[in-house]
Parts: C-alpha cells; structure tokens; sequence
C-alpha cells in the first residue's frame, strides 16, 4: 500500500522528470531541424521526427572549415584568459571585502554595488576603450570591456567567504604564524573552489557568448569570435532574402541555399561545447550558487 510519503515523492519525482523533459525539448528540436532538409522545413514545417535527413547546413556552414577553425580559436584563447583573470581579480577584490577589520569595508562595498545601478552610457564607454585603453583591432577588445570584473560576482563571492569560511579557521592560520598572503593561498582559495566555479561558469558563459564587443571594437575579420563570424553569417542571409526578389541571381542562389537549417545549425554550433562542459561544473555550481547564496 502506497503511503502519503511515497505519493509525495511520486508526485515530486514525475514533475521534476516532466520539467527536466520540457527544457530538453527546444535544444532537441533545434538539433532535429538543424539536419532536416530544408524542402521539408518549407513544407511540414518543424518536427522533432524529420521526413528527410539533411546535413547541407553544417556543410554550408563548414564549407570554410579554416574560417571556423579560426574563430573557435579567438573564442576559446578569449574565454580563457579572461576567466582566469576575471576570477584571479574577483577573488582579491572580494576577499578583503569580507574581512570585518578592512577600513571602509561598507563603503567599498556600496561602491561596488552602485555600478550594478548605474553606468556612464554607451558612448563614454566606447570612447574610453578606443581612445584612452586602445583595445581596437587586438584580443583585449574582446576580454577587458564590461566583463573582466563583474560587480555581481564579487559581491557574490564576497558572501561565500563570509558566510561559508569560518573566521576560527583564518585565525587559526594567523596563530600558527601564516601570513595574510599564505591565509589567502592556502586556506581560502582551497576551502572556495565551489564558488570560484560557480562564477568561472558564469564568466565563462559570458565570454563564450559575447559577440557585441567584436561588432564594436574589430574590423579584421582574422579576429573574429565564433559568434560574431555566425551572427556575420546569418545576417549575410538576411540581407540575400532581401534581394531575392530583384535580382535574378540571387533569387538561384537561395532556392539551393538551406536557409531554416542554417539558422539552428548555427544555434548548435555555438552552444554545443557549452552543453558538453556544463555537467562538469554542474556539481561545483549547485553547491557554490546555495553556499554564496546569504545576503551579506
């Protein structure tokens, strides 16, 4: 016989099942119509059981396998770097932050928190890392502007360390005769790994996604991240289907060019490594997004 217990765990487990089920359905969607052909996008419309099996969009998308190559490369040397740099300037940012004994501690704080509130606006911004940080045309453009310190993370991370470390375990490293530096090294950066994942995978996310700063601050198309270059290539699309209908040429040129296909070949290409990296930052980002979770 079924007791309430068991019917509540039932009921709990099935929703979570059906949950888990509803969000794997777009990304499996997108995968099945991705490698459809593209006549039968044009007549059945999207199916999750294709009609017809096509791989012309990733062959479309590949026919330049060094361009994409390339851009693959921009992006993960971007994403890298600036992760371990955004997370080695958090950590010593946030890291005193929590410490009752720093002077103007509130205040820093407070400081920081204002620039989630407000910013200069669009146009100093652009001005500062053109004129003043000359970051056009190089791989700084695309890892110092809006994402090398983030304000959320640091006042995130400044919560982890003053609720999750306890302050016996700094003071114990002080008596036994450990510096501020070795408390830091030793003590702190071990004891934080939860956390110091939680926001590398939201730093890495956000670098890995980032296509605006190459639209603003690159010309060369040798710099291209991946998803400027597939941003680039969905709008070079676009702007074919405006011509279609006066020119001739064009008109050709898209009957035989997939067009749905390539829009969520493109979604794939650019998420895939994403979706294959996050199961192992999945167990360090649960326990380090709850642990950090305290208002401090």
């Amino acid at each position: 016989m079924l007791t309430k217990q068991k019917l509540d765990q039932f009921g709990i487990h099935t929703f979570f099942t059906l949950f888990t089920i509803g969000s794997l359905l777009p990304f499996v969607l997108i995968f099945m119509v991705s490698i459809s052909d593209e006549s039968s996008i044009s007549a059945n419309g999207y199916s999750l059981l294709p009609t017809s099996i096509s791989f012309a969009a990733y062959r479309f998308l590949l026919y330049d396998f060094t361009e994409i190559a390339r851009a693959y490369g921009v992006t993960i040397l971007c994403t890298i770097i600036g992760v371990m740099v955004s997370l080695f300037n958090t950590t010593l940012l946030a890291y005193p932050l929590s410490r009752m004994e720093l002077p103007f501690r509130r205040s820093l704080s407070f400081y920081i928190f204002f620039t989630m509130l407000f910013s200069g606006g669009m146009v100093p911004w652009y001005l500062t890392f053109v004129n003043l940080v000359p970051v056009k045309n190089t791989l700084l453009a695309m890892i110092i502007p809006g994402m090398l310190l983030s304000a959320f993370n640091v006042l995130l991370m400044r919560s982890f360390f003053s609720h999750s470390i306890p302050d016996s375990v700094v003071e114990a490293g002080i008596m036994d005769g450990a510096s501020e530096f070795q408390v830091f090294q030793k003590i702190i950066v071990p004891l934080s790994l939860p956390i110091m994942a939680t926001i590398g995978l939201f730093t890495t996310l956000a670098y890995w996604n980032d296509w605006y700063n190459c639209l603003l601050f690159i010309d060369s198309p040798a710099l291209y991240n991946v998803q400027y270059l597939m941003t680039k290539t969905l709008t070079n699309i676009q702007f074919l289907l405006m011509r279609a209908d006066s020119s001739a040429q064009a008109g050709e040129l898209l009957a035989k060019m997939p067009r749905e296909t390539v829009r969520m070949a493109l979604a794939i290409v650019g998420i895939a490594p994403l979706l294959f990296a996050y199961p192992f930052f999945q167990k360090f980002y649960i326990s380090g997004i709850t642990s950090g979770a305290v208002k401090g």
